[in-house]
Parts: C-alpha cells; structure tokens; sequence
C-alpha cells in the first residue's frame, strides 16, 4: 500500500485540478505560499509535510473563494476574502468531521489531534477559534455535540 502524506493527497485531489503548484524559495522567510491566476507556490522551506499542507489548503482556498488582488490588507473586503480562503483550507484539512475523526481515535490533546489530522497545531487552534466564532458556543452536527467552550470536547448523541 503507497502511503500519501496530506499534503500529497492534497495536491492531488480534484480541489487542485486547474492548479499548477510549484516548490519556491521566497526573498523573505515570512511569506509562505502565494496564489496568483491558476499558480500555487509553496515555500520549500518548509520543514514538515503538515506545514507544506496547511499552507497549500490556504492558497487553494484562495483559488477557489478570492477575487482580484487582496494584498491590501487594510481593506475590509479584502480582509474578508482572506478569512474565507482560510476558511475553505479549514475545512478542507479539518472540518467538523476531522474534530469528530479524533475524538472516535481518542485524541487527548491539539498536538494528538493535529498529528491524526496532518496539520501544524497553530493551524488547528486557528481553525477551532475561526469555528467558534462562526457557531458559538457549540455545533450539533451528525450525531454528535461539538462543544468549543469551555475547552474542545464532543458527545455523541444516541
């Protein structure tokens, strides 16, 4: 059996059709991935496959969610385009099953959790604060209660 790693599995999963992604070394260290007109560039110095993911989950987001040139950051609109890309990657790397995926495994901590998803903990503890503001307090979803405060816990409904 080929094992791939998610970021792998990513980059070739119908999301990324359309999309030519290049591995790019970047004049700063701070930009990590850049979206531009059906082209992906991921900084190739990213040290694991789980950093690799997450950010080509965003750039992704933003092929299929941005319109125009959002650089400008201190516009509202483009602001807003930007948490919708990051919104998209998310979900694409951990949604609302992905939180129910570790609590059936038993994932006791973010670092368990962001292991069993194949992202960064920082990415996950963004994901989980951008899911509370966007449900609250807690979520009903399959059979389950996904609870965001007071800390991340699931019950299964029966």
């Amino acid at each position: 059996m080929i094992y791939l790693t998610t970021y792998e599995r990513l980059a070739s999963s119908p999301d990324a059709e359309g999309v030519t992604i290049y591995d790019r070394k970047f004049r700063s260290p701070r930009i990590k991935g850049l979206y531009c007109d059906g082209n992906i560039a991921v900084s190739n110095t990213l040290e694991t496959d789980a950093e690799k993911a997450c950010v080509l989950s965003e750039e992704l987001g933003h092929y299929h969610t941005t319109e125009g040139i959002i650089i400008d950051q201190s516009s509202a609109a483009n602001r807003k385009q930007e948490l919708r890309a990051r919104l998209w990657g998310y979900n694409k790397l951990i949604g609302l099953h992905g939180i129910i995926s570790c609590y059936k495994v038993g994932c006791q901590t973010a670092y368990d959790m962001a292991e069993h998803l194949g992202v960064t903990e920082e990415f996950l503890l963004e994901a989980l604060q951008c899911y509370r503001n966007k449900y609250g307090v807690c979520i009903k979803f399959d059979n389950y209660v996904i609870y965001f405060e007071p800390g991340l816990s699931v019950l299964e409904l029966i």
